[in-house]
């Protein structure tokens, strides 16, 4: 039975709204709670990266828990609707920290955010866990996941683009009241979006299945050599992704400066989301139908974000950053490679898949995928520590009031805040083409060999 469009659509609506929820935490915390809130970066670094771990590490308890879950709404509704409801409550007070003392908006700050990723968990796995209970044909499942992940791109990329040209409007130049106004309209719209995925999805009917202990998942990911070395890649790539969107709203308010940064800002980041898009949407999928090998298609991409951040720094030491049409051609650059690595790092995961099926004779897609959740997480946590770290090295000086003007920050920190923006990242990426070079097994060839192994053991 195929699945209705109605149902396509409405779990597209649940990925918009959940990606939105997730970039207003990702990207803007660290400044909310840094440049706003006046808290230390390491501090918030270390909170920030100290609780995602946690929550990665939590991803194969909460697999374990929904597996194990009978109700008469199915096994992933009710964790979906409820931890819905819960992470809209705990998003508004991330983003609505009392008047206090410093010491107790630490506290509000570590506590909101554990409870903030605990309940982000509860929602994330049971959602993406609905393609093969919701949809019984391959091509309904595929089809699935492609509106979810391009309609989550779609919200993550709509509060990136818009969040700060919003904050300056809903609080009046108040960033702090905007900030508050925004997650309750962020809260509301991702409630809404939520209960329309609960209501339209339905779960098909299947037979009890024997529950993977967490013990035994975490085995059969180290047993996968190349589903490792994917993670190990992923990890690389993220850190100098997470970088970038992490470092970049400094750069705009403190180096690139003016009156109008943050409309600066959003041209910039919406040229550069634009980009992704066509990287992951038009680019890949022109490649590979000109035959380009996935691994090339690698080597390519990585090779050229790296150029895309030279040359944003040759831009920034030569004195030529304050032009904006000129700094988003390397942002153009390497924003669409970080679109095409994105496809290609899910690619060779799921390949890893039919490669672990070969050496270990057992299949588990869930357990596969569940590393890449684990692993982006941890890549945030790590990257937004590097950065909390950095702003403290730097002496990155925020607002002198919430509502007051931008300090002037001294020329050693700019240089530093550009070091960080595109160095680092430039190491990371560097990083990832070495290992991937020496560990990569599953090229194009290899994957049809074991493909054709596997229909042979199989019987097909």
């Amino acid at each position: 039975m195929k699945m209705s469009v109605g149902g396509k659509i409405a779990f597209g609506i649940g990925a918009f709204g959940k990606d939105m929820v997730y970039s207003l935490s990702a990207y803007y915390l660290m400044y909310y709670y840094q440049d706003i809130l006046k808290l230390s970066p390491s501090f918030v670094g270390t909170v920030l990266m100290v609780a995602r771990i946690f929550d990665a590490l939590n991803d194969p308890v909460m697999g374990a828990l929904v597996a194990r879950t009978r109700s008469r709404w199915g096994r992933f509704r009710p964790w979906l609707f409820s931890g819905t409801i819960l992470n809209a409550f705990v998003l508004y007070a991330l983003f609505a920290a009392p008047v206090t003392t410093e010491t107790w908006i630490m506290v509000w700050f570590t506590v909101a955010y554990l409870l903030w990723g605990i309940t982000y968990t509860m929602l994330d796995i049971p959602y993406w866990s609905m393609i093969p209970a919701a949809a019984e044909t391959t091509a309904d499942r595929e089809h699935l996941a492609v509106i979810g992940r391009t309609c989550a791109g779609v919200g993550g990329a709509l509060i990136t683009v818009f969040s700060m040209v919003a904050v300056s409007t809903l609080g009046q130049g108040n960033e702090r009241e905007g900030f508050r106004l925004m997650a309750l309209i962020v809260a509301i719209a991702f409630v809404a979006a939520e209960i329309l995925c609960c209501v339209m999805i339905r779960e098909r009917k299947r037979g009890d299945t024997k529950a993977t202990r967490v013990r035994d998942m975490f085995r059969e990911l180290i047993r996968n050599d190349q589903a490792v070395t994917v993670a190990v890649a992923i990890v690389l790539i993220n850190v100098s992704t997470f970088l970038t969107t992490n470092m970049i709203i400094y750069f705009f308010k403190y180096d690139y400066g003016g009156a109008d940064w943050q409309t600066c800002y959003t041209i910039f980041i919406g040229v550069g989301s634009s980009a992704l898009v066509l990287g992951m949407m038009l680019l890949y999928p022109l490649l590979r139908r000109k035959k380009v090998a996935n691994e090339k298609i690698f080597t390519f991409a990585i090779q050229f974000a790296i150029l895309g951040y030279a040359m944003m720094l040759t831009l920034c030491l030569t004195g030529a950053s304050g032009k904006l049409v000129l700094m988003c051609i390397p942002g153009v650059l390497v924003f669409v490679c970080n679109g095409m690595l994105t496809v290609l790092t899910t690619v060779f995961l799921a390949n890893s898949v039919d490669y672990g099926e070969l050496m270990t004779h057992h299949r588990d897609e869930s357990v596969t995928f569940s590393m890449q959740t684990f692993v982006v997480k941890a890549a945030s946590g790590l990257a937004v520590f590097i950065t909390g770290i950095g702003l403290d090295i730097i002496g990155l000086t925020g607002n002198a009031e919430e509502t007051g003007e931008i300090i002037p920050q001294s020329a050693s920190t700019l240089t530093g805040l550009r070091i960080m923006m595109n160095v680092l990242p430039m190491i990371g990426l560097i990083l990832a083409l070495l290992y991937f070079r020496k560990k990569f097994k599953l090229t194009d060839k290899r994957m049809a060999e074991i493909t054709e192994q596997l229909k042979s053991s199989s019987g097909t």
